[in-house]
């Protein structure tokens, strides 16, 4: 069965002749006159051979599912032949339809069906909101395992994506087992205290915890949708720093100078954190041969949805992580336990997860992200426990400098945590803070424990940041082992480690942070180090731009970041661009300030107005950003020389 869904403001149609002399159903009056409805989920409905009743489950489950995350009022069924070349017989077709109807009246009794086997004219204004646009395929294999499932008790979201039209049967649905045994999994929520209790998350007292509240809500109703649009896309198009690039794939950005520099400062910032941690840098392929036999078993032991490219008579998928390169190196090399624990990390340009249409937002969730990605060969669990700590240590610290933040969930199989519950509870005692903890009894990937740390943003949505996970399975799936004391070689526990998370939804957070500042009426501002400009030079009027261009050179020559209005614009209309730009010095100069040699700046942080000189200036700066990595913004340091990005 194939499903369209479109969530519509008003969706009408009028039934205006039968398309086939035998096999249609008899239109009412009603029908050819025409019907209309409002707030309705249109359900563009193809019945194919072969749909059975597990198929019928398994969508009006999807159905459902969907109609109460959009609070549509009213269901409309819609009979359409055009979304497959598998059709059932007509007969077929009608007892399938009429029963996906009737078992959907059962959570809308208004629902509606048009005709089957009609000529229709039909209208309808789709509504635009990110799940307003849904596609399903249901096979009578994974409607079976839904219904098999539903049996249990189990809830199953079976989610089909076909990435290619002509692709091999054996490969259309590009979506991991792991995936779909994640959205199987029957999992239990508590909130781990400073002091080591576990509280049901029920009955916890969210008092004075807000964000862990919020945190918590989100992670077990899981209710995914925006009602509206996240603030940090308006103000990544406002500030000139990212835009949607309408000529590729959804999820796919184009980075503008502003953007970029911040996305380059946050790369070198990590990258020197982790080769400073003792990890080795590598680089490696972004795509893969799906028949690789270690990689086709990894890839469906890893949740993600994948891209697929064709070249020649082969099919290759584009990298959701650098799990793959890494361990297909670590796998040839000669390790030693007193190797161990050895890290390696990739920074990755780019890695792919053909996430959801309905998901993707912004920043947060695309389908395109730079990650830096480290593993640990560990030799065994105290080893693997002990970097772990150590990288949930130094993942907090990333985040607490940037000053995002976080609320933290540990994730584990129940048999695990009770074996080491002493560890998780010095953790949350470091950490100082409750944090979610979620338990599963049976394994749904490759990783027996992980942690995340998460942003909670302005409508409440959660993102993970950081993240550590303990792999037991991939040292056999790849082959990998070291030799021991003894000299025998040994299968290793393996780290997978991203200390940020996805820097794209490093800046989100920065932004959405910063959105949130302006809803409490605060001042918005980039951290220092990561300011596109960091002072703007203003001059009150021609006269002074010599100085200024004298000032402009000694600055820059201190490494900091800075430009000149040398626009014919007004003071007042200078200093207000500058602000809309959360540039953090403005510095005014007037003829009192070119007699001096001195600078007015303006201090955003403050509000404050200080007399400085350009040293004083740059140092300041310099004492501020410390050791943070620098670069060139690479725009004109003049303003009468930019252009006008469109977009």
């Amino acid at each position: 069965m194939r499903l369209l869904e479109l969530h519509c403001d008003y969706a009408q149609y009028a039934a205006r002749e039968k398309a086939m002399k035998n096999g249609a159903e008899e239109a009412t009056d009603e029908q050819k006159k025409g019907v209309r409805l409002e707030n309705v989920l249109v359900v563009f409905t193809t019945i194919e051979a072969g749909d059975n009743d597990a198929v019928i489950a398994d969508a009006v489950h999807q159905v459902e599912k969907n109609f109460r995350e959009v609070r549509a009022l009213n269901l409309l069924i819609y009979p359409y032949a055009h979304l497959s070349n598998s059709l059932a017989r007509p007969s077929e077709a009608i007892s399938v339809l009429n029963k996906f109807y009737s078992a959907c009246k059962s959570f809308c009794s208004a629902a509606k069906k048009s005709p089957f086997g009609w000529y229709k004219s039909f209208e309808l204004k789709c509504k635009g909101h990110p799940l307003s646009e849904l596609s399903k395929t249901i096979s009578s294999e994974t409607g079976l395992k839904a219904a098999l499932a539903a049996s249990s008790g189990k809830v199953v979201e079976s989610r089909e994506v076909v990435i290619e039209p002509g692709r091999k049967p054996a490969l259309e649905n590009a979506v991991s087992e792991s995936l779909k045994q994640e959205e199987k999994m029957i999992s239990r929520f508590y909130i781990l205290t400073p002091d080591g209790r576990g509280v049901d998350a029920s009955s916890f007292d969210f008092k004075g915890h807000d964000g862990l509240k919020k945190f918590a809500d989100y992670e077990i109703k899981k209710v995914r949708v925006y009602s509206q649009e996240p603030p940090h896309i308006k103000l990544m198009k406002e500030h000139d720093l990212v835009q949607y690039e309408p000529a590729s794939d959804s999820g796919h950005f184009r980075w503008l100078p502003k953007g970029l520099l911040i996305k380059r400062l946050l790369e070198r910032a990590i990258n020197e954190i982790l080769v400073d941690y003792g990890a080795m840098q590598v680089e490696t392929p972004i795509m893969y041969d799906y028949e690789h036999p270690a990689l086709k078993k990894y890839l469906n032991r890893f949740p993600a949805r994948q891209y697929v490219v064709k070249s020649d008579e082969k099919e290759f998928f584009l990298r959701f992580a650098a799990c793959f390169g890494q361990f297909l190196i670590t796998h040839d090399m000669t390790i030693s336990y007193k190797d161990l624990p050895l890290k390696m990390y990739e920074l990755t340009h780019y890695s792919f997860r053909r996430e959801q249409s309905g998901e993707l937002t912004g920043l947060k969730r695309l389908r395109a992200f730079s990650m830096p990605d480290m593993h640990t060969v560990c030799a065994d669990d105290e080893q693997a426990k002990e970097e772990f700590e150590s990288q949930f240590r130094k993942s907090a610290e990333w985040n607490i400098d940037l000053g995002i933040p976080i609320e933290v969930a540990f994730r584990a199989q129940t048999d695990f945590f009770n074996k080491h519950k002493e560890w998780y509870q010095r953790m949350a005692k470091h950490f100082g803070k409750p944090m979610l903890l979620e338990l599963f009894d049976e394994r749904y990937a490759y990783f027996i424990t992980k942690f995340e740390m998460n942003f909670v943003d302005s409508a409440n949505k959660a993102s993970g940041l950081s993240t550590v996970q303990i792999d037991v399975e991939n040292a056999d799936t790849y082959d990998i082992s070291f030799v021991d004391k003894d000299g025998k070689k040994k299968r290793p526990l393996i780290l997978h480690a991203s200390i940020p998370g996805a820097i794209e939804r490093v800046i989100y957070a920065i932004l959405e942070r910063e959105a949130m500042k302006i809803k409490a009426g605060k001042t918005p501002s980039f951290p220092l180090w990561l300011s596109p400009t960091q002072v703007r030079i203003v001059s009150v009027s021609d006269a002074q731009l010599d100085y200024c261009r004298e000032l402009l050179q000694e600055l820059r020559a201190m490494n900091v970041r800075v430009d000149l209005d040398d626009r014919s614009e007004t003071l007042q209309k200078k200093v207000r661009a500058a602000e809309l730009e959360w540039v953090p010095f403005v510095a005014v100069v007037g003829e009192k300030e070119v007699a001096s040699k001195t600078l007015s700046v303006r201090v955003r942080s403050s509000g404050k107005n200080e007399k400085l000189s350009a040293k004083q200036l740059g140092g300041l700066i310099r004492d501020e950003t410390g050791s943070k990595p620098f670069e060139k913004l690479s725009l004109p340091v003049l303003l009468s020389k930019r252009p006008v990005f469109g977009g």
